[in-house]
């Protein structure tokens, strides 16, 4: 197997003195992916348990949606929406059918998808709910995550993201996650044309509400004439254990964004779906995108989603998840606060000052062959691709507890 000549330090060494400083990745470099692995330049070989924040829900590289990547990209990549191409509306076709809408809006990053969702919320408010002009609102929860677009860290209560960038963008209210109390107090405003929520909370540190929490989410914006947005991009394409996390209470928002893995990790590709009365508030001229809705998008977007009923996905995610769950709380330790998740998302919370440290657990896992990365300094998200086997999952586990067991040794050997 030919891998690259670069060597890991070259590498690190030249991102480090020539790129930005706005990452703080693992120490490890990658150069090529198969399924639920990745091998760095040196042959070494990783189970990645991130999955790249869920964007490779069908394995890296899967031979379908690569075969349909260089079949496009010989043919047409790109026209601009300036001219129709032979595949976006075969694209637009498929993928409403595939969620049930009636129109969906196609973009590129997940960030845009949530900017386009706020726009036709706005455009749906002063038309069809009467707001006075500039005065819509939208609401989110605190420690949602959407990306870092002036828009997104102004609905931001995160540090990291938020302080130091503005001045923020007006319109936009903050309330509890989980709390449908401080939803239907916000929600009676007269100028709310929207809520925009992830059915799972996943930079946040995998939090799940409580059963019940979308369903009194939908009728709370059903009564008050209030768009329900569903941030799907990490939590939708089977990751939960159903196609869409909303699945899991037979819930359907008003506007759904998808992202991530709707391109298998190949490309960004991302999507805002909706009814007529929604999408179609916005004009000729008044949105788009040189790339929304390419040629390449559209045939890797194609493929990616069959992939996820073909291989029955969504079937393996709940199984494995389960699995990955009871494997997590059998590992007994004064410093682990919980394990939570669903389906192939997951999380492990460390306790504050407890003597572990969630960035010397992932250090560990890595030099025993599994990768996985903190967030928030203190849990461990486990999302590996959803293609995982029972026994590739057997073995990750070995791996997790032979590590976990490895940090306890090293904290009560630092205690005595």
């Amino acid at each position: 197997m030919k891998y690259n000549s670069t060597s890991s330090q070259t590498a690190m060494d030249l991102e480090h003195h020539y790129g930005s400083h706005n990452y703080h990745p693992l120490p490890v470099v990658l150069s090529r992916g198969e399924g639920i692995y990745m091998w760095s330049p040196e042959g070494e070989r990783y189970i990645d348990f991130l999955s790249a924040y869920s964007a490779v829900n069908q394995g890296h590289c899967h031979p379908r949606i690569i075969k349909a990547l260089v079949d496009q990209a010989q043919r047409l990549t790109l026209t601009s929406r300036a001219f129709h191409s032979d595949i976006l509306g075969e694209y637009c076709k498929y993928v409403t059918d595939y969620f049930g809408y009636q129109r969906v809006l196609p973009m590129n990053t997940g960030v845009e998808g949530g900017e386009t969702a706020l726009k036709l919320a706005r455009r749906w408010g002063y038309l069809h709910k009467n707001i006075p002009d500039n005065q819509a609102r939208v609401i989110f929860v605190s420690g949602n995550f959407w990306g870092r677009t002036l828009a997104a860290i102004s609905t931001s209560t995160d540090p990291d993201c938020h302080d130091g960038f503005g001045p923020y963008m007006p319109g936009f209210d903050v309330i509890a996650y989980d709390d449908l109390a401080a939803l239907e107090k916000a929600i009676a405003h007269p100028h709310i044309c929207a809520f925009m929520v992830e059915p799972i909370q996943g930079e946040a540190g995998v939090f799940v509400p409580h059963d019940g929490y979308l369903k009194g989410v939908r009728e709370l914006c059903t009564r008050h004439k209030v768009l329900m947005i569903a941030d799907e991009i990490q939590t939708g394409l089977c990751r939960t254990g159903k196609m869409l996390c909303c699945d899991h209470e037979g819930v359907r928002p008003d506007l759904l964004i998808l992202g991530k893995a709707l391109s298998g990790g190949v490309l960004p590709v991302s999507a805002v779906l909706a009814d007529d009365e929604v999408i179609l508030g916005i004009k000729p001229g008044e949105h788009g995108s040189t790339y929304g809705g390419n040629p390449l998008a559209c045939a890797v977007a194609l493929e990616s989603l069959q992939i996820l009923k073909d291989e029955k996905l969504a079937d393996n995610a709940a199984k494995m998840g389960e699995m990955l769950r009871q494997g997590l709380r059998q590992l007994k330790y004064p410093w682990i606060h919980e394990v939570r998740g669903k389906g192939l998302l997951n999380a492990v919370e460390i306790d504050h000052g407890a003597g572990a440290d969630a960035w010397d657990i992932c250090v560990t896992m890595k030099n025993h062959g599994l990768l996985a990365k903190p967030t928030h300094d203190n849990i461990i998200r486990f999302a590996p691709p959803l293609v995982i086997t029972e026994e590739q999952l057997k073995t990750s586990l070995d791996i997790i507890t032979k590590s976990f067991a490895q940090v306890e040794e090293a904290r009560m050997a630092a205690s005595n």
